[in-house]
């Protein structure tokens, strides 16, 4: 047989063939659907009622509320409302209401495991690919299609390999790699194909870090972002209340030696100092301590790919013993119940508000413009989100940098942006 990636391997799996090339279209069967309230239940339900059908599967859906919740307003309930009877009338016993972002709750219950191909109703579904699954995000319509047939179809995509080698420093996390891609390879760098992270540095990233790389794989235009599973993941899995005899053999989800690759990229990880990209996109970043005496009115720790518990827990590490800068608001909001209930019950969530933090609900909150704690007109702001886009987060005329939890942590402290370097030491 001709050599595959783990993206090959994982398509013809999929689509129940031996061996696929990259280009080919073919059909695949769907492992897991995955939705929220906002792009979800309210989208669907209308069309099908009017086809008098119900989903496929009930089993292989996963519901989670989490962009409108808490609901702010009439119109924000009645979309959660929605969405909680839909999950009844279609009997999907998956659904976490208000427990967290979609993203980070799906993994945690053990829905997402290597080898399964899955979909995802928003742009960072592919997360899931941290876990050896092939996993990205599609529209309402496309979801449609999914939920009645069970199946969509795929251009077989080419895979782009990031390698990283050596091992990252002090104060230097996965989302300081993202911010470096992003910015080298620009918003559509990826081209749509696969990424696959690998590498020492790749390796040596736990869990909740490789999570950070497979979801900002949508910020570098990429389609799937992949880590081929290892000890690490099944550990987490087990953790996670996953059998071990429903755990598949790791050694095939691997990308043989001579497969096909459109490019392989390789970077230094104890050459990469912290990250901060400027306003208006992740792809314009530079070395913390190159922003000089940016001030900053607010400090987030908060969303999908910055909040799980090893963010927090990075944030800590700066936070600890210290108090945050006068006039600086510093918004915590975990990433999902199950980490702010960790977080709490080992003292991380105690040094983030000893040090002046402002615990916000485990939702989606500012960084989809939701709520109450949407930026202001003419704040600046250095934000663990995935993306700063003008008035995304709030006012048009706020100013949103972003960084990783110890650079936005190290930020609020100081009262400026900073390299999380300087505090660690």
């Amino acid at each position: 047989m001709t050599p595959q990636t783990l993206a090959q391997k994982l398509v013809a799996r999929a689509c129940g063939r031996p061996q696929v090339a990259p280009e080919e279209l073919v059909t695949c069967q769907v492992d897991l659907a995955m939705m929220h309230d906002s792009g979800g239940p309210r989208r669907l339900k209308p069309h099908l009622d009017a086809l008098g059908v119900k989903v496929w599967d009930p089993a292989k859906i996963v519901v989670v509320t989490d962009h409108y919740v808490p609901a702010a307003d009439a119109d924000s309930a009645q979309i959660v409302r929605i969405a909680r009877d839909w999950v009844r009338e279609q009997g999907i016993a998956n659904f976490y209401d208000e427990q967290g972002i979609c993203h980070v709750v799906t993994p945690q219950h053990g829905h997402i495991r290597p080898g399964m191909f899955a979909v995802g109703g928003d742009s960072h579904s592919c997360t899931g690919g941290a876990f050896g699954a092939y996993m990205f995000g599609i529209g309402a319509t496309e979801m449609l299609g999914v939920v009645v047939t069970g199946e969509i179809w795929l251009r077989v995509p080419h895979t782009i390999a990031m390698e990283w080698t050596g091992r990252l420093g002090a104060g230097v996390c996965a989302k300081d790699m993202m911010l470096h891609m992003c910015t080298r390879f620009g918003m559509e760098g990826g081209q749509y194909e696969a990424i696959e992270y690998c590498g020492e540095a790749v390796r040596a990233l736990s869990m909740n870090e490789r999570m950070t790389l497979s979801n900002m794989t949508a910020e570098l235009g990429g389609q799937a972002g992949l880590i081929a599973p290892d000890e690490t993941t099944r550990d987490w899995l087990l953790a996670s209340g996953v059998p071990a005899q429903e755990l598949p053999d790791f050694t095939h989800w691997q990308t043989d030696a001579q497969a096909p690759l459109l490019a392989r990229h390789r970077f230094a990880a104890d050459a990469l100092a912290p990250q901060v990209s400027a306003p208006g996109s992740p792809a314009l970043a530079e070395a913390a301590k190159e922003c000089g005496e940016e001030k900053v009115d607010i400090a987030y720790i908060g969303a999908c790919t910055g909040a799980k518990l090893e963010d927090l827990r990075m944030a800590a590490e700066v936070l600890k013993g210290q108090r945050i800068a006068r006039g600086v608001d510093l918004m915590v909001a975990p990433a999902s119940a199950r980490d702010q209930q960790a977080a709490q019950a080992e003292g991380t969530l105690q040094i983030l508000l000893d040090a002046g933090a402002r615990l916000l609900p485990s939702s989606c909150g500012a960084c989809a413009g939701y709520g109450a704690n949407t930026f202001a007109e003419n704040t600046t702001a250095i934000s663990t989100t995935a993306r700063n886009f003008k008035g995304r987060m709030g006012a048009a005329s706020s100013r949103v940098f972003l960084g990783s939890p110890y650079t936005v942590a190290a930020s609020a402290v100081a009262g400026r942006i900073t390299d999380p370097r300087e505090m660690l030491a």
